[in-house]
This record gives C-alpha cells, structure tokens and sequence, in this order.
C-alpha cells in the first residue's frame, strides 16, 4: 500500500534551515546535537496539528535565541507567521531579547514574562510552546531518574523550588491545551520531578 501524500516542502524546508543553524552545536551538558531537541519539539507539535507552519516553527524555535539568525532572516524565508512565531518562544523581557547577559541575573525576569507572555498567547503558540516546553521537561525527568537533586547544579540558577515555580506557571499558561496528550504528560511529569 503507498503512503499517502503529504505536502511537507514548507517543513522540510525549516528542518534543513535548523540543522544548519544549529550546525555543531550540543544540547547544554546533554552530549548529542542540539538538533534533537528541535526535531523532538518537531514530533511533539505534530500530536497535535498537521499544520505545517506549526511543525515549522517548532523545528526553529530556538534559532533566534541560541544562533546568529535574526527574526528578520525567519521572517524572509518563512513568513510573517512563522517568524512571529518563533520570535514568541525566545527568551526577552518587552520585546528586548536576552542574549550574552548574565543568565543567572535575568532568569526569574525571563521565566516570569515567559510565564505571562504565554498565557496571553494565541492558541498556535502555545500549541508551538508545547513542544519546546514538554521536550525539556522530559529530559529534566530522565535526567532527575539518574541524577536526583544533583541535577539542579548543571542550571545557573541552582534552586529547584525556582525550576519548580517555573515549570508550573509554564503549565498554568498552557492549561488551554489541557485536552491534549502532550499538556497531560508535561503535567505529569512536572509533578514527578516535583513532588516531595
């Protein structure tokens, strides 16, 4: 039986332009690619719409923030959507994005308009939000699986009641996606990393 065709040259195009982005760069303390982080957002999003410039944006969701490309090089070989997208997920306090200060200093400040600018998000960038959001809580998970409370030192900010805060107003912000299987396992697996 063949496969059913799918127009995925808008994805595939977004996957290519990530792996380069990214291109020799590792996921912080994880020893793989950072790509995988990406292409797992990518599979995230994908239970739960078809829509291609989701899935897109959720394979570039992180290159304004961790690359040298702009929001504006997004916005020339994407559109105006998926830019806008992206440009949601990156870490910035009103507008103003947070690259080379100290990370330590700014992370409250940085999670806390996360947290808010995500509640007042439209439906799409949460569900794009989803992806980046539950992939790093999994990895949290399997690493506090190996590492317990010692996991919390390979973060600038060391304090896991502070990670705790942080991925609960995540949580909060996305409860609109509650009725999905990704918002079910995200709050499940905050609450096993989390619960004393």
């Amino acid at each position: 039986m063949a496969n059913k065709y799918i127009d995925t040259d808008l994805l595939d195009r977004a996957i290519v332009f990530a792996v380069q982005a990214h291109h020799n760069t590792e996921r912080r303390g994880k020893g793989f690619p950072y790509i995988v982080h990406p292409m797992e957002a990518v599979e995230i999003v994908a239970t739960i719409t078809a829509d291609q410039e989701l899935l897109a944006a959720a394979a570039l969701h992180d290159t304004i923030e961790d690359t040298d490309v702009t929001v504006e090089q997004l916005r020339e070989a994407f559109g105006e959507r998926i830019a806008a997208l992206v440009h949601a997920e990156s870490d910035q306090i009103d507008g103003q994005l947070f690259d080379g200060e100290n990370e330590e200093e700014t992370w409250h400040a940085r999670k806390q308009a996360a947290i808010d600018r995500l509640a007042a998000a439209p439906h799409d960038a949460k569900i794009v939000a989803i992806g980046d959001k539950l992939s790093n809580m999994r990895a949290i998970w399997r690493d506090y699986q190996q590492k317990g409370d010692a996991l919390w030192n390979i973060f600038h900010v060391k304090d896991k009641a502070s990670h705790e805060w942080h991925y609960r107003g995540l949580a909060a912000s996305l409860k609109e996606l509650e009725d999905t299987f990704a918002y079910r396992e995200f709050v499940r697996l905050i609450d096993e990393v989390f619960e004393d």
